[in-house]
């Protein structure tokens, strides 16, 4: 019996150490491929991030840098005939940098002895001052000898605009700038000045003093390889990607190097002299300048919470805890992990919700919008079908004139709310220079396809109304055509332009037509006739003419009665697309 028992109690230790070895080698293979996918959802969140975060400040370079390029192009024939009127030189240059907040000054470089009272250098200049006044000045002398900088003879040859090498200057700006120039000429054709407008880069240097309490790293090459951007103010301007590739031995960084300098995109797997792991993302940004971006994420501090979880998991296997204490424990990091997860999910729900909240608040919201501007009647409104959305509509009144648009952005979510937020703004800025709605199309469509590299398109309609006459002038790309209200309800003719964003240097038409007195336009997005029922059947054009026909034409009513259509029309289904709609009621002749 003793024997019996024995041999019993030996079988069930064996059973039990047996049953702990296979309970730790599967809470270690367990904890192995936990190990190897939490890792790799790590590196993808930090893919994603950083492309993020290079695509949030390649928009704010771009929209700073086009916004700078679109207003020296657009005024070149302004620059061509001041040449002949020298005394109009400083106030056309004061009117340029009033006009334009981004520059920090401008100025004409004329060719040796142009004007001969003038003598050899005669570079007039105008910059911002600190305190927001314009100074005049005339920095040119043998020793600010404009004659042989880069600005000047590359801005001499170029056939359009140029964009120099970041650099200091002392005697103008008195900043470190990049220059646009472009050649000058006179009413025989010939080359005779260089115009330069500098933009300041203090902006770009503080906008990554910031990441300096963040485990991530960043910074701006120019075309040259020069550091432009970093926390490190210290290197800017003063250190080079030749530097870094006689600092680091490591033969992947001066690959990168390369590829960043040739204008490509990647990632890589970098070491510094101590051999610590990072991981590296590149993409060019801002455009004609040149420039490149590069995000550093180290290793040891993207996988130092999942390195602290691998050594609790080896100490348990190693004191050998048994198998329900390691599941509990399990189940509480499991809990731990959860919240971490859940609060995860809200910090981007938060995000998203201020997202939105930014991007409502870029859209006119206040009804009515002009108070004192009795022509008008104006109601517009935007749902979105997710939490950001690609549909947008503006307007603006600028001498005596609406000018006013409505678009729907290919696409959905964050990367459609970020082109929406760029065409809204190119709207704002080329509107406010341009009358004809086809050559602000125009404008917008070579600035979007420009930067087009995900291939998104906008469809667009964009109108200017004159208060004087009720005269309409018109252009769309691809939108839906607006309907006119008040006597017979019948969308207005439309011409087939393509979409902003698909195709450079597109000429896009522009049509006239007219709103008589308590005639209302109205205009929409593809979510309103595209919005389905539960049955998949669409809200449609004949639908919503009929609903129309039968509307107050004044536009509050007349778009709270077509959102109550259409939610009654597809009761509890899903929204699919955003709704937008705005309305414009002629009322009265503007009279001066």
């Amino acid at each position: 019996m003793k024997k019996a028992g024995k041999w019993w109690h030996s079988l069930q230790t064996r059973s039990n150490l047996a049953m702990l070895f296979v309970a730790a080698l599967m809470i270690q293979i367990i904890g192995t491929v936990q190990f190897i996918y939490t890792r790799n959802v790590i590196r993808k969140e930090v893919e994603e991030r950083a492309q993020y975060e290079i695509n949030m400040k390649s928009l704010k370079i771009h929209k700073m840098v086009s916004c700078v390029e679109s207003a020296v192009d657009n005024v070149d024939w302004l620059l061509d005939l001041t040449v002949e009127h020298p005394e109009n030189i400083y106030s056309v240059l004061e009117e340029f940098v009033k006009s334009n907040p981004d520059i920090q000054g401008c100025a004409f470089a004329f060719e040796p002895n142009y004007y001969p009272d003038k003598g050899r250098w005669y570079e007039p200049y105008v910059r911002r001052d600190t305190d927001g006044s314009l100074l005049r000045m005339q920095i040119a002398d043998p020793t600010h000898d404009y004659l042989n900088m880069t600005w000047y003879t590359e801005g001499l040859t170029a056939e359009s605009g140029r964009w120099t090498e970041p650099y200091i200057d002392n005697e103008g700006a008195q900043d470190m700038i990049c220059t646009y120039s472009v050649p000058v000429r006179n009413e025989k054709g010939d080359v005779v000045a260089v115009f330069g407008a500098d933009l300041s880069l203090n902006w770009l240097t503080d906008e990554f003093v910031t990441e300096k309490e963040t485990n991530w790293y960043s910074f701006i090459v120019s075309r040259k390889g020069r550091i432009i951007a970093c926390p490190d103010k210290s290197k800017i301007m003063n250190y080079t990607m030749d530097d870094a590739d006689q600092e680091y031995q490591d033969p992947v960084i001066k690959s990168v190097n390369k590829a960043m300098l040739a204008g490509q995109s990647g990632k890589a797997e970098v070491k510094d002299n101590n051999g610590e792991l990072a991981y590296m993302y590149y993409s060019p940004v801002g455009g004609n300048t040149g420039w490149s971006m590069a995000i550093l994420f180290p290793e040891h501090e993207i996988y130092k919470g999942l390195r602290s979880v691998a050594i609790k998991l080896g100490l348990l296997m190693l004191f050998g805890l048994a198998l329900m204490v390691y599941i509990m424990w399990r189940t509480v990091n499991g809990f731990k992990r959860l919240q971490s997860v859940s609060a995860e999910k809200e910090r981007i729900g938060s995000e998203l919700r201020i997202a939105s909240n930014i991007q409502n608040g870029m859209l006119p919201k206040t009804f009515p919008p002009y108070s004192d501007l009795q022509e008008l009647t104006l109601y517009g409104s935007l749902t979105s079908a997710k939490e950001v959305g690609g549909d947008l509509y503006d307007f603006s009144v600028r001498n005596q004139k609406l000018f006013f648009c409505i678009g729907d952005v290919s696409g959905k979510g964050v990367p459609a709310s970020l082109v929406m937020a760029v065409t809204r703004s190119l709207f704002r800025s080329v509107s406010s220079r341009i009358d004809d709605p086809g050559d602000i199309m125009l404008q917008i469509n070579n600035a979007m396809s420009e930067m087009n590299e995900n291939a998104m398109f906008v469809t667009l309609f964009i109108g200017v109304l004159d208060l004087h006459n009720g005269n309409l002038t018109y252009s769309n790309a691809g939108h839906c055509a607006p309907v006119l209200l008040g006597g017979e309800t019948t969308p207005i003719a439309v011409d087939a332009n393509i979409p902003v964003g698909i195709m450079p240097d597109w000429q896009y038409t522009s049509q006239h037509s007219s709103l008589k007195i308590g005639q209302t336009l109205f205009l929409y997005t593809d979510g309103l006739t595209e919005a389905e029922n539960t049955s998949l059947e669409q809200f449609g054009e004949k639908r919503m003419l009929e609903v129309l026909a039968q509307s107050d034409i004044n536009p509050r009513p007349l778009i709270e009665n077509i959102i109550q259509a259409v939610r009654s029309f597809v009761g509890q289904a899903e929204q699919s697309d955003d709704l937008t709609m705005l309305a414009i009621q002629f009322n009265k002749l503007r009279i001066e």
